[in-house]
């Protein structure tokens, strides 16, 4: 693994708050999407959130098939590159279908408006969007995500599968990364 500055990382949402609020999301996306959605799940970054959010959605009496897209806009960095891109293949069961799709992070809001494209452009009879942080002061493309767990800043934000060069994606709560000075 590449050396990473020095740094400590600072609880900003605890396991439980993270719980109740996918619980929340869920409720409300039980009475948004049809029963039997599609979830696509944005690889990597978003494998936890989805994981618990599609168990809450059963909780609340929907029946989600799951599908899983990788893309990826950051690389090993800190912002992101600004080029969205596919990496391996498109899931097969979008076409004709209603889809929900989900997003650890929305911050310029480009890989939530080109993937919710690509899905329509696949098929999709409907995408709507949701992510489970939004750094709304980061937008750069005109483009709001249907759902969103959590509202911050502008910081730099690792756990619950979110990573730093593949690092903190174990974490069950989400903090924020604090860069020591030199």
């Amino acid at each position: 693994m590449s050396e990473i500055p020095a740094h400590r990382v600072l609880p900003l949402f605890q396991a439980d708050a993270i719980a109740a609020r996918v619980d929340e999301m869920a409720a409300d996306l039980a009475r948004a999407v049809p029963k039997d959605v599609t979830v696509v799940a944005l690889l990597k970054g978003a494998f936890v959130f989805t994981a618990d959010l599609v168990r809450a959605l059963d909780r609340h009496g929907l029946t989600p098939e799951v599908e899983f897209l990788q893309v990826s806009s950051y690389g090993l960095g800190t912002a992101s590159s600004g080029k969205v891109k596919v990496i391996g293949a498109m899931p097969d069961s979008v076409g004709g279908r209603d889809v929900l799709l989900v997003d650890d992070i929305q911050d310029t809001a480009r890989t939530l408006a080109w993937t919710r494209d690509l899905l329509v452009s696949h098929g999709a009879n409907s995408v709507r969007t949701c992510a489970l942080l939004d750094k709304p002061s980061r937008r750069q493309v005109p483009f709001e995500a249907d759902h969103i767990g959590f509202t911050i800043e502008d910081w730099f934000v690792v756990g619950y599968g979110i990573d730093w060069a593949e690092r903190y994606r174990h974490l069950s709560w989400i903090g924020r990364v604090e860069f020591d000075q030199a």
